[in-house]
C-alpha cells in the first residue's frame, strides 16, 4: 500500500506501508471467517487479517500455522484491547429478567448458563503465541494494549494499526504507537471500535471521519463503513485515504464461513435496515434488525457491559438456531453491501479495487 506526501510542489512516494500490491485490507470478521478468507485476499494482493479475540490458544496456532505455511505474503492477526467490566449479581439478574420471557419460551434455566467472556483482550501469554510467526500487521479495536506489548509487537517489525471512530481517538491512536489509523465511520457492520467515549452521538460518517482525519494526522488513513464497489473505493481515496477496509462484501463469498441463516437474512432484507445495538455482547455494533432487536429495542437499557451479555444471548441463539431461527442471532452487516452470493475472495478484491 503506498503512501503519496507532497512535498516542495512535488509528489513523493512513500514506501508501501504493508507491503501488499493493492491498498485493501480485509476487515476480520469472528464468527463468519476463519484463516482461509484471510489466506485468499492476501494471495490476491489485498492484506487478509484473522479475527483472534474468540480463538483459543490452540485454534490460534492452528490458523496461524495454515496461514504461515500456505502463503508468504503479508496477513493480519486482529485483537481486541478492552478492560474486561464487573459483572455483578444484580446486572446479572436484570439482564435475566429481561430474557426471562424468552427463557421460559426456550426452557432454558438461568442459572445454568456460565458467565464467562467469551471475548478476551490481548495479554502477554497471546503475544508470546504470536511472536515466532512475526505478523506484517497487527490490528486492534477498542484502542491499543499497554504499552509494553505495543513495543514487543513493533519490535517484530510489524505495523500496528487500530481502529478510531472520532478524531480524538484518531489523534490518541497516533500519539500511543499507531502505524495507521481505521477510520471506521457509523456504516460499518460489526462492532463499533469507539473507546474514548461511549456516547454514540459522537460517531460519524465515514466521509466526515476521513477528512477530518487526513486534516488534522500525518499518520496513514484506512477508511471503513460504507465501501460496497469500486466507485466508493475511488471515492475515499480522493478524500485522502491511504487505503480502505472492507468486511461487509466479504460476507457472502465462497471462503466465508457465514451461516446458512446470517446469508438469508442479508439476501432477505430491505433497503437501511441495519441498526446499532449493544443486546449480544454489550457493546454498540452494526446488524440486521432480528425479532429480539424489535421487541426489546435495539439499545435497551439494562444490557451488561461488554462482553456480558453474550452468555445469555448465546443460549437462546444456539436453540432458536437449531429451529431454523435467527431471532436472536447477531446479523453483522454494514449499511451499504451488494450481495455477492458464491464470488471468490480473489475476485471481490479485485472489482472493488479497479479504480484506485
Amino acid at each position: 500500500m503506498q503512501v503519496v506526501e507532497k512535498v516542495t510542489g512535488r509528489v513523493q512516494m512513500k514506501p508501501p506501508l504493508f507491503n501488499t500490491a493493492l491498498p485493501i485490507i480485509q476487515a476480520p470478521m469472528a464468527g463468519v471467517q476463519n484463516e482461509q478468507l484471510a489466506l485468499a485476499v492476501s494471495e490476491a494482493g489485498g492484506l487478509g487479517s484473522l479475527p483472534c479475540a474468540m480463538l483459543s490458544p490452540a485454534q490460534l496456532i492452528e490458523q496461524l500455522e495454515v496461514l504461515s505455511q500456505k502463503t508468504t505474503k503479508p496477513f493480519n492477526l486482529n485483537f481486541f484491547c478492552h478492560r474486561v467490566a464487573d459483572y455483578t449479581n444484580e446486572q446479572k439478574q436484570l439482564w435475566h429478567n429481561m430474557l426471562a420471557p424468552y427463557f421460559a419460551e426456550y426452557e432454558i434455566d438461568p442459572q445454568s448458563l456460565t458467565a464467562g467472556a467469551s471475548r478476551q483482550p490481548i495479554n502477554q501469554s497471546v503475544v508470546d503465541i504470536i511472536a515466532p510467526y512475526r505478523p506484517a500487521v497487527v490490528s486492534f479495536h477498542f484502542g491499543l494494549p499497554k504499552q509494553a506489548i505495543v513495543a514487543q509487537i513493533k519490535s517484530w517489525g510489524t505495523k500496528v494499526i487500530s481502529t478510531a471512530t472520532t478524531l480524538d481517538e484518531a489523534i490518541w491512536l497516533s500519539e500511543n504507537g499507531a502505524d495507521g489509523i481505521i477510520a471506521q465511520g457509523i456504516e460499518a457492520g460489526g462492532h463499533r471500535g469507539h473507546f474514548l467515549s461511549m456516547d454514540l452521538s459522537l460517531q460519524q460518517t465515514t466521509e466526515q471521519l476521513i477528512k477530518r482525519c487526513v486534516e488534522h494526522i500525518s499518520l496513514p488513513i484506512i477508511a471503513a463503513g460504507g465501501i460496497a464497489s469500486a466507485d466508493d473505493v475511488q471515492r475515499f481515496k480522493a478524500l485522502g485515504a491511504s487505503a480502505v477496509q472492507v468486511g461487509s462484501a466479504y460476507l457472502l463469498c465462497k471462503e466465508a464461513t457465514t451461516s446458512a441463516l446470517h446469508q438469508q437474512a442479508i439476501l432477505d432484507q430491505q433497503q437501511d435496515e441495519t441498526t446499532l445495538t449493544t443486546l449480544f455482547s454489550g457493546r454498540a455494533a452494526r446488524g440486521i434488525k432480528n425479532r429480539v432487536m424489535q421487541e426489546l429495542g435495539a439499545i435497551p437499557k439494562g444490557v451488561p457491559a461488554f462482553p456480558h451479555a453474550s452468555s445469555a444471548i448465546t443460549a437462546l441463539r444456539t436453540l432458536a438456531e437449531k429451529s431454523a431461527k435467527s431471532d436472536f442471532s447477531p446479523l453483522w452487516c454494514g449499511q451499504k453491501y451488494i450481495p455477492r452470493v458464491g464470488v471468490s475472495a480473489a475476485d471481490i478484491t479485485h472489482a472493488l479495487m479497479k479504480k484506485w
